[in-house]
């Protein structure tokens, strides 16, 4: 009996970025009646899940690291467009806008993206282990990064309130490139070893990078790859036409994703304050919403044994919030009117302060149980809780 495989255009994952792209075509600049907005919503989670899985697509294509930087950088590139469109659409209302998405974000994968994830891979597993020397790196990048761009404004003088006098910006955005720079060059060339998954015992396969097994199976680019937790890891390296057809397609989503986002950012706006939450809380909203890819990649990540590559995204993805965030918000200001906030304020300071600490003690021994994936999530659990009741 002879399979046939299907088509690529009738994968779901090949239509729906397209589909989102007509969508906001015809929607872009419009009302939205209630009914409208949440059938975008629903057109926007499907293009988010298809950019994740083109992402996974170039990913397997390239290896690690290489694979977590491209949607961790992709997944960025959302946030980035998001947040600059916002801010310069929305006029002087969205003066902290920047800092409640960025801090949000950082939160966000420091501890939801981390704590889910050693959660779920020490669930399974009993416990987890990673490469102490990595993820260290890229915690104390984060770190330098979150203290410079949102703990500094708070204390600097060079203009009242918290916020950067123009020289200070450019010096924190010239800086967070540098050093997103430098963590890119050690990750991908100088010490990409230490980026890598580790060896398990009862895991022959962890720690040979992207070699496949004697009996690959075959990679169909534009459908549902990965169907099963192994499928991906044993599957032969997609070829280069379908990587880059994914690379196109990924674009495609990310662009539809960023379109989208903005034509239902008023929705978010209004729900939010027909709830009766802070209006900080759109940044948060805007983060969960751009994390999403990142979420789901490093638990299929985590699910596999594959810890390492789960902590990739989470301290990519915040360490490139901040890298490559702060900068672009830099290069807008100047067509953005009024101050622009990006000093945290006391109850921010201390969840950052204590989810450094926290993150700290569980990365520098290089294993975790589920009692470190609980902790990280309460503190996740503790910051969405603040945002709303602050």
């Amino acid at each position: 009996m002879t399979l046939t495989r299907r088509p690529p255009y009738v994968s779901w994952t090949t239509l729906v970025p397209l589909l989102a792209l007509l969508t906001l075509a015809f929607t872009w600049g419009r009302y939205l009646p209630i009914l409208f907005a949440v059938v975008i919503a629903v057109v926007l989670a499907g293009a988010v899940l298809s950019a994740v899985h083109h992402a996974e697509v170039v990913a397997h294509r390239v290896g690690e690291p290489f694979g977590s930087l491209v949607l961790a950088v992709a997944v960025t590139v959302i946030e980035v467009a998001l947040i600059v469109t916002l801010m310069v659409s929305g006029g002087p209302e969205t003066s902290q806008l920047a800092r409640d998405t960025v801090f949000a974000a950082v939160m966000i994968t420091t501890n939801g993206i981390v704590g889910i994830s050693l959660l779920v891979a020490a669930l399974r597993y009993g416990t987890t282990r990673f490469n102490a020397e990595g993820s260290g790196a890229a915690l104390a990048t984060v770190a330098t990064l979150a203290a410079l761009s949102l703990v500094l404004p708070t204390f600097t003088l060079g203009a009242p309130g918290p916020v950067f006098s123009t020289d200070q910006l450019v010096f924190a955005a010239i800086v967070s490139l540098l050093l997103y720079g430098m963590f890119v060059l050690t990750q991908t060339v100088r010490h990409r070893d230490f980026f890598l998954p580790v060896h398990h015992d009862n895991d022959p396969v962890a720690g040979r990078g992207n070699a496949p097994t004697s009996e690959p199976a075959e990679v169909d680019p534009a459908g549902d790859v990965g169907e099963s937790a192994d499928a991906g890891e044993h599957a032969a390296p997609p070829s280069t036409r379908a990587a880059l057809t994914s690379l196109g397609l990924l674009l495609v989503a990310l662009v539809a994703v960023v379109g989208l986002a903005k034509v239902e950012s008023p929705s978010i706006e209004s729900a939010v304050k027909a709830i009766g939450f802070p209006q900080s809380f759109v940044g948060v909203v805007i983060a969960l919403l751009v994390l999403l890819p990142e979420t789901i990649a490093a638990v299929r990540a985590a699910a596999r044994q594959r810890t390492q590559i789960s902590l990739n995204l989470a301290y990519g993805s915040a360490m490139a919030s901040i890298g490559l965030t702060i900068p672009a918000i830099a290069l807008a200001s100047i067509w953005l009117k009024g101050p622009l906030h990006l000093g945290l304020g006391a109850t921010q300071l201390v969840l950052l302060a204590l989810t450094v600490v926290v993150s700290v003690l569980t990365v520098v021994p290089g294993r975790a149980t589920r009692l470190q994936g609980g902790v990280h999530l309460v503190l996740l659990v503790a910051f969405l809780f603040l945002a709303v009741s602050p």
